[in-house]
């Protein structure tokens, strides 16, 4: 995959993807009837990388037609933040010499070219960026430009996708009632003990041994919840620490950076991980 500054994918590789549950199956319906998606779980649990491999089935696999196959860029992904507003997405007027020359932002894009928008962590956005994406939502399909006078149709083939994490939801940044209701829902969660191990080995290369281990690292550790934390370590960090291992370093100093320390900076916490990563890696370092 070929990702540019901008978030735009020209998808040029399948991206690796291990179906958990019935994911696929859902997206692929909701895509055929233009059902906009909101996708919800934990961080690190591949939410993205599931989006991308949807936008590789729908775009470049032996169902899209030859319109989608040439699309250079199927899919404009967006990390959201607290700064990101309505302009950010639609585009501005820039500066040229002695010409303003309009700039169409990645949503634009996406609802010309009929390509896949995706929203990641939508509730971190500023609330205009979320009431702009309402008029996508339902039977109207229109984007509103106010600062060029134009609404756009939407392309037939465009999709609009969402996510957020619930655990992280609270007073101040929670998905609206009247936005979250505009979505089909997919939850996600971390995959089971075997389908973890199968990625770690996959993404990092480690051995399938060594992979169940940080798997079953994985599963101890989102069991702490007494110890002070919600959701315990993402499929991502453990990838990290095989990662790390795979580059020479030991099972429990690789665990100690990639995981204890990366979840969190409670020294309690963290020497409860450690003693997790003791028990499942028991070998002696000097």
């Amino acid at each position: 995959m070929t990702e540019l500054s901008n978030g735009s994918a020209s998808l040029d590789q399948e991206p690796f993807y291990l179906p958990v549950a019935d994911e696929v199956e859902l997206f692929t319906a909701a895509y055929n009837q233009r059902l906009p998606i909101l996708l919800k779980g934990p961080t690190g649990c591949g939410k993205t990388r599931f989006v991308e491999y949807m936008a590789y089935r729908l775009f470049r696999g032996e169902c899209a037609d030859a319109r989608q196959k040439a699309l250079e860029y199927p899919l404009q992904t967006i990390a959201c933040h607290e700064d990101l507003s309505a302009t950010d997405l639609v585009g501005r007027f820039l500066l040229q010499g002695d010409e303003t020359l309009w700039q169409d932002g990645p949503l634009t894009r996406a609802v010309q070219d009929g390509s896949i928008c995706y929203l990641d962590e939508i509730v971190e956005a500023r609330k205009d960026s979320t009431v702009l994406i309402h008029a996508l939502t339902d039977h109207r399909r229109i984007l509103p430009i106010e600062k060029r006078g134009l609404i756009l149709d939407a392309h037939s083939d465009f999709l609009l996708v969402i996510s957020y994490n619930p655990g992280y939801q609270n007073v101040l940044k929670d998905l609206k009632t009247s936005t979250r209701q505009r979505f089909v829902a997919i939850d996600f969660d971390y995959p089971s003990e075997p389908a973890e191990a199968h990625i770690i080995e996959h993404e990092s290369g480690i051995d399938a041994s060594a992979a169940q281990q940080l798997a079953l690292l994985g599963t101890k550790v989102r069991h702490l919840k007494q110890h002070g934390f919600d959701e315990g370590v993402s499929t991502r960090l453990l990838i990290y620490a095989a990662q790390m291992m795979v580059a020479g370093v030991r099972p429990h100093r690789a665990c100690d950076v990639a995981v204890s320390r990366a979840v969190s900076d409670d020294p309690e916490v963290q020497e409860a991980m450690q003693a997790v990563v003791m028990a499942i890696f028991p070998e002696t370092e000097h």
